[in-house]
């Protein structure tokens, strides 16, 4: 008789604790090669970012940091990382006017705007 020819008995193994007659899975550990491993991955990260601050010319302790590689931008990137600043600023300012009253009401008077398509629908008896 071969292995197919062989009928399962029992019922059906549950999941479950031992008392309960179900299957027990063991838990996997961690292995602590992949936390050592992680930690020398930040710590290269870190020595690294360090190198990198040092090695800039004018990067003393007392001179200001340097912005973020500014002088290999394009005049195209300098202008568009401008003009995103405006805008910021401009959004910033514009809602630092407004009260939450202001808010709300102003939402308000969108929602009535809008059509009745927008509203939700009577679903039921009442």
């Amino acid at each position: 008789m071969s292995d197919y020819d062989q009928r399962p008995g029992g019922s059906l193994k549950l999941k479950g604790g031992v008392a309960e007659g179900g299957i027990v899975k063991k838990k996997k550990k961690k292995s602590k090669q992949k936390q050592e491993s992680e930690l020398d991955r930040e710590r290269l990260q870190d020595r690294m970012q360090e190198e990198a601050k040092s090695s800039l010319p004018g990067s003393g302790n007392n001179s200001p940091a340097p912005s973020g590689s500014s002088d290999r931008k394009t005049d195209a990137e300098k202008r568009f990382e401008e003009v995103q600043r405006r805008r910021l600023a401009q959004r910033v300012s514009k809602l630092a006017n407004k009260t939450h009253k202001d808010r709300v009401s102003e939402f308000n008077a969108h929602l009535e705007s809008l059509s009745e398509h927008h509203d939700i629908p009577k679903v039921g008896p009442g």
